[in-house]
């Protein structure tokens, strides 16, 4: 697609996978405010809640997520996505059915499988419908669907449970008795069968930037060609990688433990907790990541090379400089200040993203992604909400010091962090004259 040509399908396709991308983002947030019940109703402990909150959806979504990659750098894309935004819309209906753990673990990885195939090939389609200078607010749009999702899941939540009364059960037509919070997971899984079709009008981008061989021909990449690319610019990639890894580390952990830690710490009700600390993740992290996105391209056309990293550096000495604020014991305080990480967080999302796509061709892209969201989210997600129960549970030995472990978890990822995105400035740009000399076809 020429540069000059209409964006006007890109910014329909932004628009559309980001509503995909709220859905998802409530299917996987529901659980923080469930937190209580479910502890109360399946008899769990810290721990294993985090787990259903954070590995359980993560194994499947970090190891599928490569081999979709891979597809997705071949098939097409909005295919893909369709079957994969109807698979997780069903596990999370499934989810209200189940009577133990067990079950509630294998059916969130059932949601974490479909949910797989929704970024690598996203990223990779709007890498192909946008220039590089608007990649990264393109990426930043399409990636608000996290906070808004997320923001929406809690909001929804504590509207739910403070409308759910005293009754602990509930008895349907033809499912029979279900755990009142059950509830939710039909109210938010089913509606996005509606999604997956609304994507069909979603167009599939001619691919560009596409690696040519000797001859001039386009190059078909075997896997071990495509991932000896991501190996040869080792360096920016995995600075990049788990520079953002960490920064979404310390999102999760905010996400699955902010509203029990106000319930803990100040005696808040969990509704009114969810639906401040939802409406700041709505519109703080939302504004974090678009004008993170917007920044970083205001950079690329200023010809900084190293932009999108410095955007990486900026957020996460905010958000160390922040991470005492659970400590504080004043609520009112601790609320005004909760916005400040919370646009942080959010603010090298796109950037980040976005150089991923600058320094891989077409061919690797989706794989490259895939690799990227793999340690995002085994690491990020799979450990942060973990790493702070485990804290709780086994360090401090009290549900009470919650507040500690999630000030100790933030400052210490918010550090390692900072140390990768400054150690990647001089690979990344090397990988970008790098690219600027690689033959490509665009079509």
């Amino acid at each position: 697609m020429p540069q000059n040509s209409s964006l006007r399908p890109g910014w329909y396709a932004v628009i559309v996978l980001m509503l995909a991308y709220v859905s998802s983002f409530i299917d996987r947030q529901i659980l923080s405010l469930l937190v209580g019940p479910i502890k109360r109703d399946l008899l769990l402990t810290d721990t294993e809640v985090s787990l259903l909150m954070g590995l359980s959806f993560a194994l499947f979504y970090t190891f599928l997520g490569i081999p979709i990659g891979r597809l997705a750098d071949r098939a097409n894309r909005r295919n893909i996505i369709i079957g994969g935004i109807a698979i997780w819309s069903l596990m999370t209906a499934l989810c209200g059915l189940v009577k133990n753990y067990g079950q509630f673990f294998l059916a969130r990885i059932g949601v974490g499988v479909g949910e797989a195939t929704l970024s690598p090939a996203a990223y990779s389609m709007l890498a192909d419908y946008f220039p590089r200078e608007k990649l990264a607010t393109a990426i930043s749009v399409y990636s608000a669907g996290i906070y808004i999702g997320s923001g929406i899941a809690v909001l929804i939540g504590a509207w739910l449970v403070s409308m759910g009364g005293d009754a602990r059960t509930v008895t349907l037509p033809l499912i029979g008795e279900i755990f009142t919070w059950q509830l939710l997971f039909f109210y938010i899984g089913l509606p996005g069968l509606a999604i997956a079709l609304l994507v069909l009008t979603v167009r599939e981008p001619a691919r560009k930037g596409l690696l040519k061989a000797a001859d001039g021909q386009v190059q078909q990449l075997s896997l071990t060609e495509a991932f000896g690319l991501i190996r040869q610019k080792q360096a920016a990639f995995f600075s990049v990688t788990i520079g953002f890894t960490f920064v979404a580390l310390v999102s999760y952990a905010y996400s699955a433990w902010t509203p029990t830690f106000l319930v803990r710490t100040f005696g808040w009700k969990i509704g009114s907790a969810g639906a401040i600390y939802g409406l700041i993740v709505m519109v703080f992290s939302t504004a974090g990541i678009i004008l993170g996105g917007r920044y970083a391209d205001m950079l690329t056309r200023r010809g900084v090379a190293d932009g999108r990293l410095r955007i990486g550096i900026y957020s996460t000495i905010a958000i160390a400089l922040t991470s005492f604020f659970p400590l504080v014991n004043n609520p009112t305080v601790v609320i005004a200040m909760m916005p400040i990480p919370c646009f942080f967080v959010a603010f090298p999302f796109g950037a980040s993203t976005a150089a991923i796509q600058d320094i891989m061709p077409n061919q690797a892209r989706a794989l490259a992604s895939a690799v990227y969201l793999f340690f995002i989210n085994m690491i990020g997600l799979g450990f942060g909400p973990t790493a702070v129960a485990l804290l709780t549970d086994y360090v401090f030995q009290d549900e009470g010091a919650i507040r500690y472990s999630l000030a100790l978890v933030v400052l210490i990822s918010s550090m390692v962090s900072l140390g990768c995105y400054s150690f990647g400035l001089a690979p990344y740009r090397r990988a970008m004259v790098a690219m600027q000399h690689t033959p490509a076809v665009t079509v």
